[in-house]
């Protein structure tokens, strides 16, 4: 149980990338859409939520705030947790004052515990009515790398990151795998609902709720359904106050309409730029080493061992294993677009991927641009005798190592300025 639990909440905390091959050999991640986008699928699909609309402008907020009537919340639109502590969300008691605290808010960066210290532009505003919260809980739907299942979580402690509840008081999370075959069944409901301690009439409107938040995860190809807090009013309804979707970025063809939905100026640059060259399993991170590897968990343990060897890694960049010259360029290309940048490490076991077709592309990488960082190569598997020798003639200037560790340690020694 604690493990999938570590698996769960390592997935809502969308730490690092999770990501997932398709049949064309495309991998992906998810896409994540804003709040009011997300309450407004959840709206479709028969789950209440608050009245409420967005604003790009302070002027609009105050003219919302206007049609609302009386106290309303203002809520920065990011694709961030941890708004609320970091000044993100507003309340407010007159149209005067959402067009103040939306003029505060719009056009600024918002700074969270998951932005980092350059923070998220804020662009938009949710403008929504104040709801009269008796009690906060906490509702998702994800899968289940264990299992290999939807898994939908519930907990009677809503409103919380749901990682300190699951340190603090694992006992109040409740969780029920569904079988795809059959679907979310009305028994599993009740069971999740008398776990956040609801009873009578709640117990059937929550099983409803939940029955509809499943039906929205499996026809949308979500890869996250979160409500956080779901609360219960005082006049004893349940309402969404907070959503969070995420999708599936390999069944997005399916949905052009949900795509269409991605606001491109909440993603890192890096990232985007690297989908557009087709390396879809890029994620920055806070170093200035620069990492090519095949393979996601050999990734995450290159990441490990140059920590533990004294240095940051700057991304992680699993090129996969499609035999492709022009991915091993463009990881080339993203390594230059990044200036924090000092030093490379290239880290290929080849199976599927023959390490020979990755030598020829740090060779047509040399000789596209000018590389101005030292690199480090330890190449291991299919076709190695090849690949050494097409790297041995080619004149270009690297950093050899024999083994896992010894990369590690080379490329961190390279980026502090260690030539021996």
């Amino acid at each position: 149980m604690v493990a999938v639990l570590k698996t769960a909440f390592a997935f809502l905390a969308n730490v690092g990338s999770n990501p997932t091959p398709s049949a064309s050999g495309k991998q992906g991640g998810n896409l994540k859409i804003h709040e009011y986008q997300a309450k407004a699928l959840l709206a479709q699909y028969g789950i209440p939520v608050p009245r409420g609309k967005v604003a790009s402008t302070p002027v609009e907020a105050r003219e919302i705030a206007a049609e609302i009537g009386g106290k309303v919340v203002i809520k920065a639109q990011v694709y961030a947790g941890g708004r609320g502590k970091a000044g993100g969300i507003k309340t407010v008691n007159s149209p005067e004052e959402a067009e103040k605290a939306a003029s505060q808010l719009i056009g600024t960066r918002l700074v969270t515990h998951q932005t980092g210290p350059e923070g998220v532009p804020v662009s938009k505003v949710l403008v929504e009515e104040a709801s009269d919260v008796a009690r906060e809980l906490y509702l998702s739907i994800l899968i289940d790398g264990t299992s290999r299942l939807p898994v939908m979580m519930a907990s009677e402690a809503g409103g919380m990151e749901i990682e300190e509840v699951a340190q603090s008081a694992p006992e109040k999370i409740f969780r029920s795998d569904i079988d795809p075959a059959i679907g979310f069944q009305p028994f599993q409901g009740r069971k999740l609902a008398y776990g956040m301690n609801l009873d009578g009439g709640q117990v059937d409107e929550a099983t409803r709720l939940m029955t509809n938040l499943y039906k929205l995860f499996i026809d949308k190809d979500c890869s996250l359904a979160e409500i956080n807090p779901l609360v219960v009013t005082a006049d004893e309804k349940l309402l969404a106050l907070d959503a969070k979707l995420n999708f599936d970025d390999n069944a997005l063809y399916r949905h052009k309409d949900i795509q269409e939905l991605q606001d491109k100026e909440q993603e890192e640059p890096l990232e985007i730029q690297a989908r557009d060259w087709g390396i879809n399993n890029y994620v920055k991170m806070d170093g200035d080493i620069g990492c090519m590897v095949n393979g996601a968990g050999l990734a995450m343990a290159v990441n490990d061992l140059i920590q533990y060897c004294g240095g940051r890694a700057a991304n992680f960049l699993d090129i996969g294993t499609l035999n492709n010259t022009a991915r091993v360029v463009n990881s080339f290309k993203m390594f230059i677009a990044d200036p924090r940048i000092k030093a490379v490490l290239v880290n290929i076991f080849g199976g599927m991927a023959r390490v020979d077709v990755i030598a020829k592309g740090i060779v047509e990488a040399y000789q596209q641009m000018n590389i101005p960082f030292p690199v480090v190569i330890r190449l291991a598997g299919t076709n190695l005798e090849e690949g050494q020798r097409i790297l041995a003639e080619s004149g270009i200037s690297f950093i050899q190592a024999k083994d896992f560790y010894d990369v590690a340690n080379k490329v961190v020694k390279a980026a502090k300025g260690v030539t021996k």
